[in-house]
């Protein structure tokens, strides 16, 4: 066994739910697109939240309050350095990625857009970077375009250059196709969009977060957005990073506590970055998990983290490919361990359940992605995704899952 597999091995070792059993089967998860496991250590950090720190913040004028708002506060700060923020400030909490697109929709959109305004997002984005600016393009009159994508799944980035314009105010793409795996080149669709257009850049981040060191300066994007859950952190968390220029400009998104400097019956007077943006009682705990997810990744380092994920997605992909009824959505030459495929003549649930039956856990489905469903010429498909406790071994058993399933539904 080499170093970096006993290293990962003992990473393995850290995540309890991998201990269960289905059906008699040992657990194979390999749905970590959906939602990633959580190590021991982030577990016992929000069971610590929960028996000793559970106060409100930024309320209580007593000692316990005021303790568990400085650890609210330092999360901010770990987090904004987490992705190469300025400053804390431009770290806005919310409820994960769909929150904070919706947010930054919302907001831009009531601030700044206009009938014929036009939004550029890629035939490969999740409904979360779609329906937000389609709401706008019902309620203002902007005009939401897309970028095509190539067969293999990678972005056409000449595509983009011809649909900016001096009407583009906004495009908001993906990372990491969270059904191709594709990751797109975020700094050369910047450089495209910076000397083509006026336009603000918005980054889906929801699943490049776990696939490699993000720098929101380096890449010069104007918002980014991610989600705890996808970073082995507590779900019902995430964050909206904004440039403070564009947050500063921006109305509120929500009304209520926190939120409001001051407050009468005539008028509402709004507080500073980033309470502005935070009306209500915050997910105390998920902000100090997610910062001990974050504390986890880097302790286990992003050359590890890569080179890991990649074998898998090499292993699992060369094993797909002997089975000839196997057809697999999106080969891009730079890819996240996600592999989307169909067995001909086989409906995806059918293989997912017998997959299910044999203990491992696939998604099926249009993944959230109808569009791209569309372009590919299907209805839905099967996605298994791979993460940092899923060992060779199971890349086998899933090829052993989809002989048995050929077998008995072909």
């Amino acid at each position: 066994m080499s170093s970096l597999e006993q290293r990962m091995h003992k990473v393995r070792e850290q995540f309890p739910a991998l201990q269960q059993k289905f059906g008699g089967q040992d657990f194979v998860y390999l749905d970590s697109t959906n939602t990633t496991l959580k190590p021991q250590r982030v577990i016992k950090r929000v069971e610590k939240f929960y028996e000793s720190e559970a106060s409100n913040v930024h309320r209580g004028g007593y000692q316990w309050s005021s303790r568990t708002t400085a650890l609210y506060e330092k999360s901010r700060e770990r987090i904004a350095q987490f992705i190469g923020a300025q400053f804390p400030e431009e770290i806005i909490y919310v409820r994960g990625t769909t929150e904070a697109i919706n947010l930054v929709a919302e907001s831009f959109g009531h601030s700044f857009l206009k009938s014929g305004d036009e939004i550029l997002i890629s035939e490969m984005e999740h409904h979360a970077n779609i329906v937000p600016w389609h709401l706008l393009q019902e309620r203002y009159g902007v005009q939401v375009k897309a970028v095509r994508i190539y067969d293999n799944g990678e972005l056409d980035l000449e595509d983009l250059e011809k649909k900016l314009s001096s009407k583009t105010r906004v495009v908001a793409l993906t990372a990491c196709s969270n059904t191709l795996g594709t990751i797109n080149p975020v700094k050369d669709i910047v450089r495209i969009v910076r000397e083509n257009s006026q336009a603000a850049i918005l980054i889906d981040g929801a699943q490049i977060v776990s696939q490699e060191k993000v720098n929101v300066q380096d890449w010069d994007i104007d918002f980014f957005a991610f989600s705890s859950h996808k970073l082995f952190g507590p779900t019902g968390f995430g964050v909206l990073y904004g440039k403070k220029d564009w947050l500063n400009r921006m109305q509120p998104y929500q009304g209520g506590g926190s939120m409001i400097s001051k407050v009468t019956l005539e008028k509402t007077t709004y507080n500073e970055l980033p309470l502005k943006f935070e009306a209500g009682t915050p997910h105390v705990e998920g902000a100090i998990g997610l910062t001990e997810a974050i504390e986890f990744v880097e302790s286990v380092g992003w050359q590890d983290i890569q080179a890991w994920d990649q074998m898998l997605l090499h292993e699992a992909t060369q094993q797909l490919k002997k089975i000839p009824e196997i057809t697999i959505y999106g080969e891009a030459r730079h890819k996240a361990p996600i592999i989307s495929f169909n067995m001909k003549g086989a409906h995806h649930s059918d293989v997912a359940q017998i997959l299910d039956e044999m203990g491992i856990a696939v998604r099926a489905g249009h993944h959230c992605t109808q569009p791209l469903m569309d372009r590919l010429g299907i209805s839905g498909c099967v996605r298994a995704s791979f993460s940092i406790y899923n060992i060779p071994e199971e890349t086998q058993k899933l090829y052993e899952g989809l002989l048995k399933a050929k077998e008995l539904l072909l």
